[in-house]
C-alpha cells in the first residue's frame, strides 16, 4: 500500500457522517488564496452551511464538556457538606494536578492539529501515523509526571498553601489518588484530540458523559458512604472521579481498534518512532507547553496569593473559580470546531474557509456568552447558596460572579481565536499571549490588590478580569494580522 493511500474510501471511514461544506470545494492553492479570502464567503458556500458545520462539531462537544464541568460542580457541591476545609483540600490539589498534565496536553494540540490536517488532505494513513506518535508519547509522559507527582503530593499540597492539618490531609490524598491513574486520563485525552481533529466529536461526548455519570454514581456511594460504601470523604471523591476515568478510557480505546471513525490503531503497525511525524508534534506542542506551564505557573502564584487570605476565602474563591469554568466550557466546545475547521481547511489549501469558519465560530460563541453573563449577573447569589449556607461565601461569591458575567463575550472570543491559531498551528503566539497576561499581569496585579491595595478577594478577581480581557485583546490583535494562515507543516 503506497504511504499516502487511503486505507478505505472517505465517505466509507467516516461512516453516515454528513460532509462539511469544505468537502463540496476543491482543493485550493497558493495562488489563489488572497484571492479568495477578499471575498464574504467563498463561492458556492452559505453562511448557513458554515453555521452547520460548526454546530455539528460544537454541539456535542458542547455537551461533554458542560456535564463535565457540571460533574466537577457536583464533586465540589458534595465535598462541600464536609466543611470549607474539603473545598479548600479538593481546590488545592487542582494546579499541581493540572501543572502535571501539561506535557502530555501540550503534545495533544500538535496531535489534534496534525490530524485536522490530514485529515482536510485525504491523507488517513498520515493522520493514523500521528495517534500512535502521540498516545506513545502520552503514555511515557503521564507515567513520568504521575510518578513524580505521587511522591511529590504533600510537598505540592503544602506549597499551594494549605492553611492546617486537617487540609494538608485532604488535599495530598485527593491528588495521590489522582496522580495513579493519570496515564490512564493521559491516553484518554489523546484519543479525544485526535477525533476532535477529524471533526467526530460525538463519540467523545458518548465516553465522556458515560464517565461522568459513573463519576456521581461513585461520589454518591464513597464520600459520605451509602449502600454498604466505606465514607471516604476527600479520598472518596478523588477515588470516583479515577473510577470515571478508567469508563472512559475503556470505551475511547475499543472506539480506536474498532476504526469507523477515520482513525484506526492497529497493534500489527507498530509503535516505532517516526521522527517527521515527533518533529512535527513537539514543533506545534512545544510552544503550547511553554504557554500551559507558563499558565500554571501564573495560576499556582495567584492561588498561593489568594490562598493566604485564609480558608474561608480560599473557599469561597474555589466556588467563584468552579463556576466560571462552567462559562470556559462554551468557548472550548466551539475552539474544538475552530481546531478543526480550520485545521482541514488549511490542509486542503483553502485559508479561505479556514477564516469564514473561524468568524462564523466566533459569532455563535458570542451569542451564547451573552446569555451566560445575564444567568451569573442576575442569580449569582442563588448559584453559589447550591455549594455551601455560609451568609459570607454566599454574599461575596455573588459578587465575584458579576464580574465573571462581565467579561463571557471577551472570554468567548478568546477561546475560539486561540482554538483557529492552534489549528493553524500557530501555537507560539498564543503561548507568548499567555506568558504575558498569566504569568506577568495577573499574579502581579493580585498581589498589589491584596497586599498593596487591601482589597481582598474582591482584588483578585479584579485581577482575573483584567487578565482576561487583555489576553482577549492580544489574542484577537494576532487573528487579524493573518499570519496564522502561512504556517506550514512538512
Amino acid at each position: 500500500m503506497a504511504k499516502d493511500e487511503p486505507l478505505k474510501p472517505d465517505t466509507e471511514q467516516q461512516g453516515r457522517q454528513v460532509p462539511l461544506a469544505l468537502d463540496l470545494l476543491e482543493p485550493g492553492s497558493d495562488d489563489l488564496q488572497v484571492e479568495r479570502v477578499s471575498q464574504k464567503l467563498p463561492q458556492g458556500i452559505t453562511a448557513k452551511m458554515l453555521y452547520s458545520d460548526v454546530v455539528r462539531i460544537a454541539w456535542p462537544s458542547l455537551i461533554e464538556l458542560t456535564l463535565t464541568q457540571l460533574t466537577s460542580m457536583v464533586d465540589l457541591m458534595m465535598v462541600g457538606g464536609l466543611g470549607p476545609w474539603a473545598i479548600t483540600a479538593v481546590g488545592l490539589s487542582v494546579q499541581p494536578r493540572f501543572l502535571s498534565m501539561t506535557m502530555f496536553i501540550a503534545m495533544n494540540v500538535g496531535a489534534t492539529a496534525l490530524v485536522a490536517r490530514y485529515r482536510g488532505a485525504g491523507k488517513p494513513e498520515r493522520a493514523n501515523e500521528v495517534l500512535r506518535q502521540a498516545l506513545l508519547l502520552s503514555l511515557i509522559l503521564s507515567v513520568l509526571c504521575g510518578a513524580a507527582g505521587y511522591i511529590y503530593a504533600d510537598r505540592l499540597i503544602a506549597f499551594m498553601g494549605a492553611a492546617d492539618a486537617e487540609t494538608l490531609a485532604g488535599g495530598t490524598v485527593y491528588l495521590r489518588i489522582q496522580m495513579l491513574t493519570l496515564p490512564i486520563f493521559a491516553v484518554t485525552s489523546t484519543i479525544t484530540a485526535a477525533l476532535r481533529g477529524v471533526g467526530h466529536t460525538r463519540v467523545a461526548m458518548a465516553y465522556n458523559i458515560t464517565a461522568n455519570v459513573v463519576n456521581v454514581i461513585f461520589n454518591y456511594l464513597l464520600i459520605n458512604g451509602h449502600y454498604g460504601f466505606p465514607r471516604l470523604e476527600v479520598a472518596g471523591a478523588s477515588l470516583a472521579t479515577s473510577i470515571g476515568q478508567v469508563a472512559a478510557f475503556i470505551m475511547a480505546f475499543t472506539v480506536i481498534l474498532r476504526g469507523r471513525h477515520y482513525l484506526h490503531l492497529r497493534f500489527r503497525d507498530g509503535f516505532r518512532l517516526q521522527w517527521q511525524h515527533l518533529y512535527n508534534i513537539f514543533n506545534i506542542g512545544i510552544p503550547s507547553m511553554i504557554e500551559q506551564l507558563a499558565m500554571r505557573a501564573g495560576a499556582i502564584i495567584y492561588v498561593r496569593t489568594v490562598a493566604s487570605l485564609g480558608t474561608l476565602a480560599y473557599a469561597t474563591h474555589q466556588i467563584g473559580m468552579n463556576i466560571q469554568a462552567l462559562s470556559f466550557m462554551t468557548g472550548q466546545a466551539f475552539a474544538v470546531s475552530a481546531t478543526s475547521l480550520v485545521g482541514q481547511s488549511l490542509g486542503k489549501k483553502r485559508s479561505d474557509m479556514a477564516q469564514s469558519y473561524s468568524n462564523h465560530t466566533r459569532r455563535l460563541g458570542l451569542i451564547i456568552s451573552v446569555i451566560l453573563g445575564i444567568v451569573f449577573f442576575f442569580f449569582g447569589r442563588q448559584i453559589v447558596s447550591l455549594y455551601t449556607d455560609e451568609p459570607e461565601i454566599i454574599a461575596q461569591g455573588a459578587r465575584i460572579l458579576k464580574m465573571v458575567a462581565l467579561v463571557q463575550p471577551a472570554q468567548s472570543s478568546q477561546f475560539i481565536l486561540a482554538g483557529a491559531l492552534r489549528g493553524a498551528g500557530d501555537t507560539r503566539a498564543t503561548a507568548v499571549v499567555t506568558f504575558l497576561t498569566v504569568l506577568l499581569v495577573r499574579p502581579s496585579l493580585a498581589i498589589l490588590a491584596i497586599n498593596g491595595l487591601g482589597w481582598g478577594l474582591d482584588g483578585a478577581w479584579v485581577a482575573l478580569l483584567i487578565d482576561q480581557l487583555l489576553r482577549s485583546g492580544l489574542i484577537l490583535l494576532r487573528y487579524r494580522s493573518g499570519r496564522w494562515k502561512k504556517v506550514r507543516i512538512k
